[in-house]
């Protein structure tokens, strides 16, 4: 069966403004004035809570790994008490999942947020029932991107590998896709949309009402 998995922040949701909120957390009960923009820094929010805890204390010259470190499970913790205050999906999402799946394609998603969260944060939005399958950071011994997850993504949603591509929205997801052997479509719309063109995609969207098109062309 033909496959199409998705990363999930950035690609399928903007989870910004809750991580950023978390990552702020972090730094009020560290005690600094540092604060992370919900808009200016969302593109840093999307690479993960290690990144966010990293640009938050360089910004108040108090870096160091220890830190980052120490308060990457109360970001964790803050972020699971609150992950879906201001979080949505993208425009035309979930109506590109059902006309791929109308369409005979499954559906799963490939993710480097930790399983329970993501499982969590799409239960919350409605819309895990609609994906065959959700492989997490932490679902296997190593994370995008090694290949191995999105190889589990695509067999736990029922498909074939070779029939399969990836749509996502940072280098990791294109060169996830290039460690697999498969297709990479990155989305235009997101904080980091404006590079994704340097990535040299197989394909970039500017909606998902683009999708089905491109995938139909890319799988077949």
């Amino acid at each position: 069966m033909r496959t199409v998995i998705f990363d999930l922040d950035g690609t399928l949701a903007d989870t910004s403004g809750d991580l950023i909120a978390a990552a702020n957390h972090c730094f009020d009960q560290m005690g600094f004035e540092t604060r992370l923009d919900p808009v200016a820094d969302a593109g840093t929010a999307l690479r993960g809570g290690r990144a966010m805890l990293t640009l938050g204390l360089e910004r108040a010259g108090q870096y160091s790994a220890e830190l980052v470190d120490q308060y990457y499970s109360v970001l964790l913790s803050a972020y699971g008490d609150a992950i879906d205050t201001y979080t949505v999906l993208y425009p035309g999402a979930m109506e590109a999942v059902e006309v791929l799946k109308s369409n005979g394609m499954a559906v799963g998603i490939c993710t480097n947020k930790p399983e329970g969260l993501a499982e969590t944060l799409m239960t919350r939005l409605g819309v895990r029932g609609a994906f065959g399958s959700l492989i997490g950071a932490d679902t296997l011994p190593t994370r995008k991107p090694d290949a191995a997850p999105y190889i589990a993504a695509v067999e736990r949603a029922g498909g074939i590998v070779t029939q399969s591509c990836l749509i996502g929205d940072t280098v990791t997801d294109r060169d996830t896709a290039r460690a697999v052997g498969v297709a990479c479509v990155l989305v235009g719309f997101g904080p980091a949309g404006g590079d994704m063109a340097a990535l040299e995609p197989d394909a970039i969207i500017q909606h998902f009402d683009e999708l089905p098109e491109v995938a139909t062309r890319l799988l077949g």
